[in-house]
């Protein structure tokens, strides 16, 4: 039986200089799709490429004093290379200067012509070179390019227009009664700013400059470049050639993956031209959103770019791309930010998935002689973290059908923070001194080592490099039960491998925090402060012990975190400053030692009934809270 077919494409990136974040968050998204895809069983086609014909290109290279072919060639150079880098795993890569697509797109063109869709006539109009867009006078914002906000230029020259107008009413329907453009507020943007206003006749062709590709039958005249680069997702699949093979196996494309900004081209210019050539449209178009800096949107003229081979080789490829697909909603804008990229690699990485991997491992190590031992004894907590485990592939499945990759990876998430939970309830260290309890502890054990299993294979679209790693740590040398139809079932890790503790997989970073001086006066005092207290006054400190029954960020906060204790006999709300070495998911669960007659005190406006009490060597930046070797009842009074 066939496999089901999946083709998805990201832009063909315009090489006018090298590629920065923005760029790679749409084609780690494109990636992460299709390395879902092909997991979950799918025959995948995923396409990415460079657009490299146009005025601007020309100028460019002009101005470089070098050959519009010289100068893309060293600039697609660096993209193929950072696409590597970033481990994307695209089938097939279009330039638009390659010959395959050159006689595909002239095809194409007479094609149209001879249909009586292109004819010829004289242009006037403003025209915007850095988006290659011919703009109406009334579609100009205070006489300024609508889209980049910079000068265009009044164009007079004979060109071949295409009947766009013709296809109106039909793109109108199509798209009202469809989910072709995704999320609906591009849709709602290119029906009431676009479409319903009227559509005019679209201009092919230029005469002012030659670096395109030649219209064949009327020398002097080269394809507008939107026309050349929107039939890059079939001239790539052999469109109008000899094999056309790839066309009727993959077309039409399951997603087109682009920036907003481009989502009119790709929403009426591109199905208007495929309705003229009698081929079936996409399925979907979906529009994603900026990566914006403090100062606004990425931009080259800007300044205010983001080098991606940077930031991979400072953190790691892996956890640039978990950034990506985590930190904002793929549709919406998102800001990027080093702290906000540490903040994730320290909680969620370092603390979350790196310390339960390590944590697992050194108890195999310590109470097993380093083998993954043979479950038996079952107990409290095994089947509420068995059936959470199971259920998030599927949970899973339906978010990243819907490209929601924030929503797929917060729901792996919560089965890291459940499993690392899971250690605090079950606490294998008080199992280990009761040899009558040696069955039970190694049940406790493999739970933790399968759902480990079951981690690795979610994360794996995502992070392609983490998982063989972690199958490393746990002596999984084949990938044993690392299907996607295997983290559907629990119990799929085979027994008595031989563990192999490695190096921390995501190491904690430190970041560079100012310190404040002391003044003189200061210094002096402190040299003759009392150094000891009596035993009446730390008799006046009520340490009490609580458990955490909730946990939250505080928003607007880098620092704190809201917590619910239960102790015993009351709740408390508590306002501490571990945000930065805790997530939420790290704390809940947890008993912790409250220091409870405090006065309350607000932080950012929130009550606060006592403190947390945490330690830190000295020197080190690094925070530990204080818990408790065995459990005891909440509320118990610290002596």
């Amino acid at each position: 039986m066939d496999k089901k077919t999946f083709y998805i494409t990201t832009p063909i990136y315009y090489p006018s200089d090298k590629l920065h974040i923005g760029h790679a968050y749409c084609t780690v998204a494109a990636d992460t799709m299709a390395r879902f895809k092909r997991i979950t069983g799918y025959d995948v086609m995923f396409l990415t490429g460079t657009d490299e014909h146009g005025q601007k290109i020309q100028r460019v290279a002009e101005a470089s004093g070098a050959s519009p072919q010289q100068y893309v060639d060293k600039i697609v150079d660096g993209i193929v290379k950072l696409w590597e880098l970033l481990d994307i795993s695209n089938d097939d890569f279009i330039r638009t200067t390659e010959p395959r697509h050159v006689e595909a797109v002239q095809k194409i063109f007479k094609k149209l012509y001879d249909k009586g869709d292109i004819y010829k006539g004289n242009y006037e109009g403003w025209y915007c070179t850095p988006c290659e867009a011919f703009w109406t006078e009334h579609q100009l914002a205070d006489g300024k390019c609508p889209d980049c906000g910079r000068e265009v230029e009044l164009t007079r020259e004979e060109a071949y227009f295409f009947r766009l107008s013709a296809y109106q009413d039909r793109l109108i329907k199509f798209i009202e009664e469809s989910d072709f453009i995704q999320p609906e507020s591009r849709k709602n943007e290119m029906l009431n700013n676009f479409l319903k206003p009227g559509l005019e006749d679209l201009c092919v062709s230029r005469t002012s400059f030659d670096w395109g590709v030649p219209v064949d039958f009327d020398e002097g005249h080269v394809v507008y470049v939107w026309v050349d680069a929107l039939s890059n997702y079939i001239t790539a699949l052999g469109y109008l050639s000899e094999d056309t093979s790839k066309y009727e196996k993959y077309w039409p494309a399951d997603v087109h993956l682009v920036g907003k900004e481009i989502v009119r081209f790709h929403t009426i210019i591109w199905p208007a031209m495929l309705m003229a050539l009698g081929e079936p449209l996409p399925k979907k178009v979906f529009g994603h959103g900026w990566l914006i800096l403090e100062g606004g949107k990425m931009s080259k003229s800007k300044g205010n770019v983001v080098d991606p081979v940077v930031l991979a080789d400072r953190y790691g490829v892996d956890a640039i791309r978990y950034f990506l697909m985590r930190e904002m909603p793929f549709g919406a804008d998102g800001v990027f930010s080093n702290e906000a990229l540490i903040g994730r690699i320290n909680a969620d990485l370092a603390n979350d998935l790196g310390n339960l991997v390590s944590r697992t491992v050194a108890m195999v190590d310590k109470y097993f002689s380093g083998i993954i031992p043979k479950p038996s004894t079952e107990g409290e907590h095994d089947a509420e973290l068995k059936e959470l485990a199971v259920s998030t592939p599927r949970v899973v499945e339906e978010y990243m059908d819907k490209l929601q990759f924030s929503s797929a990876l917060t729901e792996i998430w919560k089965l890291i923070g459940s499993t690392n939970k899971y250690i605090d309830l079950t606490m294998p260290w008080v199992l280990a001194r009761d040899e009558s309890k040696k069955d039970r502890l190694a049940t406790v054990i493999y739970n933790l080592a399968d759902c480990i299993r079951i981690i690795s294979v979610l994360i794996s679209p995502f992070m392609p490099n983490t998982p063989a790693l972690i199958w490393t740590q746990l002596g999984m040398d084949h990938g044993q039960g690392t299907g996607w139809e295997d983290i559907k079932e629990f119990g799929k890790l085979p027994t008595g491998m031989k563990v192999r503790k490695g190096e921390i997989i995501f190491p904690r970073i430190e970041q560079d925090r100012p310190q404040r001086q002391n003044t003189k006066e200061e210094e002096g005092e402190a040299k003759v402060e009392e150094k000891f207290i009596s035993i009446d006054d730390f008799a006046k400190v009520d340490l009490r012990v609580a458990t955490v029954l909730e946990c939250e960020k505080v928003e607007k906060s880098k620092k704190l975190l809201k917590l619910k204790l239960d102790l015993g006999e009351e709740t408390r709300q508590v306002v501490s400053g571990i945000s930065e070495f805790y997530s939420p998911e790290d704390l809940v669960g947890k008993q912790v030692v409250i220091v409870a007659n405090l006065k309350p005190a607000k932080l950012m406006g929130i009550e606060s009934q006592g403190m947390i009490l945490a330690a830190s060597t000295p020197g080190d930046e690094e925070l530990t809270v204080v818990t408790l070797l065995e459990r005891i009842a909440n509320g118990s009074k610290i002596t």
